[in-house]
């Protein structure tokens, strides 16, 4: 699996495979002199490939399920090294600015006009599957909660799916059950706030969407902890070129 990846590679310019070695201090201090506890590490995400942002990104998943319809690539992950919002903004003919922002501000749970909706909500840029803000801005105070009460915690999670509903209700044939992205894991490490997504569906023409209200949770959420915001691994588990794919 690891040589599939790797073949899929893009040139060297804009991929990047390297070694990155976490020290084993348990504290960093940041510019106020507040030391932030981390716990040592090994994070194996060094052999997967690197994108300097979610742009570069995009131009590799697009290439590599460029054959379309049912062709799916299964278990791609990649790393962003800078998933800050402003360099996440990665506008195509299907997401331009606005609507980027409109289902950016959506998901985050914040409030949205009538007539953003009506300019900006289509079907061609996904459904109840791409819908998560039930309860996100919940989700997100107790993410904050969590890593400020416990740093050195692997609980800081976002889950996606079953908002309103147990997952031993689960049904495939529900789309708003069946969520494209499954869980947001959050940690601290070397100093900063570090995120590895989890997703279950990914169509390439979509990327653009989730990976710019992603960099903007994870933004948030830094903020609040007063930390820098670090790199971002996105783990997908059926990839697609876009929504032609059955039962995406």
């Amino acid at each position: 699996r690891i040589i599939f990846l790797l073949a899929l590679s893009p040139p060297s310019s804009s991929l990047r495979h390297h070694t990155h070695t976490h020290t084993p201090m348990a504290s960093k201090e940041d510019d106020n002199n507040t030391k932030i506890q981390c716990s040592p590490s090994n994070n194996l995400n060094v052999g997967f490939p690197h994108f300097p942002t979610a742009k570069e990104m995009y131009t590799h998943l697009r290439s590599i399920t460029k054959a379309g319809g049912e062709f799916v690539v299964r278990n791609f992950v990649g790393v962003i090294e800078d998933i800050s919002p402003d360099a996440s903004l990665v506008e195509t003919e299907l997401f331009p600015r606005g609507a980027l922002e409109y289902y950016t501000k959506k998901n985050m749970g914040w409030d949205y006009s009538q007539e953003e909706a009506d300019m900006w909500q289509l079907a061609e840029r996904g459904g109840a599957q791409g819908d998560y803000r039930e309860g996100m801005q919940k989700k997100i105070a107790n993410v904050i909660d969590c890593l400020k009460t416990e740093p050195l915690s692997k609980r800081a999670v976002i889950p996606i799916p079953f908002n309103s509903e147990g997952s031993q209700e689960v049904d495939w044939k529900d789309q708003g059950q069946n969520k494209c992205c499954r869980e947001l894991h959050l940690y601290l490490e070397d100093g900063k706030l570090k995120c590895t997504g989890i997703v279950r569906m990914q169509n390439a023409n979509i990327y653009v969407k989730n990976i710019h209200f992603f960099a903007t949770l994870l933004d948030y959420v830094a903020k609040e902890l007063g930390v820098e915001l670090g790199e971002y691994t996105h783990w997908i588990t059926n990839l697609c070129h876009d929504r032609n794919a059955t039962c995406c």
